[in-house]
């Protein structure tokens, strides 16, 4: 029995992320949770004829029932960026939503892997950390690492961009991205994808990489930030941690 628990299923990522887990036969039960909508989003997952069980759960008084028994969560729950706004001007409202989340985890599901999508990302995952250490449910030399950052989009992005500068195939087009996922601390490493690039190549790539989430929120005036892109790369960091542990 392998269940995946959502938690900010009904929202922009959330919907398509958790379509996307529906259809991993891996999972056996997908656990729904927002505060508003879940039970709408489970409804119509349900229809679809994948082998997981979808369950719907709403407020705060189902956060416990959401959560029992997951072998992985993934959060996407929280505000999305508006035009003008950076990860970090999301991190006053975020900050707060993701510390009930985790609190709720190192309650219920404590050794559960967690993915952490809301942003900043570079902020969040250590309120889930420090949430997780003052439950005593975070011992990385004990238990091995099992809170990450998600930000399989930075990498999604720059296999994309590079492939469509070299007419290269995009799914075979790898491109490793280190640091974090905010602005200049992304950092993709285009030396290593075998390709030559020139200066203005490598400058150019770099902050289409680095800045590619302004590109979407601007695209879509203001009505959202990247939430199919982002939902199908926290779909695949989900997906390659059940294929290492299953």
């Amino acid at each position: 029995m392998v269940k995946v628990a959502v938690l900010g299923a009904a929202g922009g990522i959330g919907q398509p992320l958790a379509l996307l887990l529906k259809a991993n036969p891996l999972v056996t039960e997908l656990a729904c949770y927002d505060i508003v909508n879940t039970p709408g989003v489970a409804a119509d997952l349900s229809h679809i004829n994948t082998p997981a069980k979808v369950t719907g759960y709403l407020g705060d008084a189902q956060l416990a029932d959401a959560l029992r028994g997951a072998s992985v969560v993934v959060i996407p729950a929280g505000v999305p960026r508006k035009p003008g706004m950076t990860r970090d001007d999301l991190f006053n409202i975020n900050a707060g939503i993701v510390k009930t989340l985790a609190t709720g985890c190192a309650l219920t599901c404590p050794n559960a892997f967690i993915c952490v999508i809301s942003n900043p990302v570079n902020s969040t995952v250590p309120i889930v950390a420090e949430v997780l250490k003052a439950h005593n449910a975070y011992d990385p030399k004990k238990y091995g690492e099992k809170v990450f950052g998600v930000t399989t989009l930075d990498i999604v992005r720059a296999s994309t961009f590079v492939s469509e500068l070299k007419k290269t195939d995009a799914q075979s087009t790898k491109v490793t991205v280190i640091g974090g996922h905010s602005g200049v601390t992304i950092i993709p490493i285009l030396s290593a994808t075998g390709q030559s690039f020139s200066q203005a190549e490598l400058d150019g790539l770099t902050k289409r990489i680095q800045y590619g989430g302004d590109e979407v929120v601007q695209a879509k005036s203001g009505a959202g930030s990247a939430t199919l892109s982002m939902a199908y790369a926290g779909a695949r960091f989900a997906n390659s941690i059940l294929e290492a542990t299953v």
